[in-house]
């Protein structure tokens, strides 16, 4: 994929591309004609503070355009889109990333990068996430969108120098100094982590897509062992779980951690640490996989690695598994995983459907 700056020289092919895709989160979600032309004519895609890209692919398709502008400003703003046909290819990171190496290469050295959207643009925040652009505003009811005559929540996400140059990413402390003394018996700890093919990290509202899009195509197979997925939640309730999750997190009440491969960025399953007691300290590790993702050894190697990260950083001295004693995929990880099976609690669980009574395994890790 390239960036390839447009010229003016390409009005008609921009107008066409404008007018012939929804922008539904945009001002104008279809816009016409003579408003595309009146921003050509003012410099709106071409001036000395503006310049226009196509995003195009390896087979020489126009699949986007980016719209820099600010550019004589030591932090200069964007605009991506993506055509509709090409929307959940991957597209959008990848040329994200291609918009902060021009930007941080120029000539005029640049503080940083940002870009704004609606906060319930679920896929331009993933994008921002996935290209190394960290959430750093939450605005309520600053986007207003004039088809539907109503106000939404915006975000901001940006990325710095420092950060673009180091490969890394620097969240913002939200508290602003003010964090809750947590207790003694607690320590400090990382949000993520990786293993060979894995990045295993805290999660984030921005998740709610990828998460409803695994539980939704994998209902059938979850359904049986886990209450949640019964009956699907819509998407909004998706997201106010993983509010709570992120809540959770915080307070340190319950540590669930997400997995995505570190090749793709694709979200591979949910696991995690629940049940704790921080006394002891003691943990229950709980998992589910995208069932696309079955068969090639994600959760085992999340499961060894998140125990792992139990007894080394948070101090565990128990470690435990627990599942349905006919759940034999389960069984399978914590037994691959050498956890030893201490005991089956017998009737101790109603089913998921709650027509009959279930065995529970204990398997567990002691330090």
């Amino acid at each position: 994929m390239r960036l390839q700056e447009w010229t003016m020289a390409e009005q008609e092919e921009l107008i066409h591309f404008l007018m012939t895709n929804t922008w539904p989160y945009h001002g104008h979600t279809n816009p016409a004609r003579h408003l595309i032309e009146k921003t050509i004519e003012e410099g709106g895609y071409q001036s000395d503070e503006v310049k226009t890209f196509w995003v195009e692919n390896e087979q020489n398709e126009k699949v986007g355009i980016v719209k820099l502008y600010d550019l004589h400003d030591e932090i200069p703003m964007f605009d991506l889109r993506i055509a509709e046909i090409y929307r959940g290819h991957g597209y959008g990171p990848i040329a994200l990333k291609q918009i902060a190496d021009y930007v941080f290469g120029l000539s005029e050295r640049k503080i940083r990068l940002e870009g704004h959207t609606r906060g319930d643009n679920l896929a331009m925040r993933k994008t921002f996430e996935r290209a190394g652009f960290v959430k750093e505003a939450h605005l309520r009811k600053a986007w207003f969108s004039p088809k539907e005559n109503a106000y939404y929540d915006a975000v901001t996400y940006g990325i710095t120098r420092e950060d673009y140059k180091g490969g890394t990413t620097t969240p913002v402390v939200w508290e602003d100094g003010q964090r809750e003394k947590k207790s003694t018996s607690i320590p400090d700890f990382p949000d993520a982590f990786e293993t060979e093919r894995l990045i295993i990290r805290a999660p984030k509202v921005e998740d709610a897509l990828d998460v409803w899009t695994a539980v939704k195509n994998s209902q059938n197979a979850l359904k049986e062992w886990l209450p949640f997925a019964k009956a699907l939640p819509c998407l909004e309730e998706t997201e106010e779980n993983l509010r709570q999750s992120v809540a959770d997190f915080i307070t340190r009440k319950d540590l669930r951690l997400l997995l995505f491969s570190k090749e793709t960025g694709e979200f591979i399953g949910s696991s995690g640490l629940h049940r704790i007691n921080w006394a002891v300290p003691k943990f229950e590790i709980g998992y589910w996989i995208d069932q696309s993702k079955e068969g090639k050894g994600y959760m085992t190697e999340a499961v060894q690695a998140i125990t792992n990260f139990a007894f080394t950083q948070l101090g565990a001295n128990r470690v435990e598994i627990r599942c349905d004693e006919e759940n034999v995929k389960s069984r399978s990880v914590a037994e691959r995983v050498g956890f030893e099976l201490e005991g089956i609690l017998r009737q101790d669980s109603l089913s998921v459907d709650e027509k009959s009574l279930r065995n529970t395994c204990i398997y567990a890790k002691i330090k």
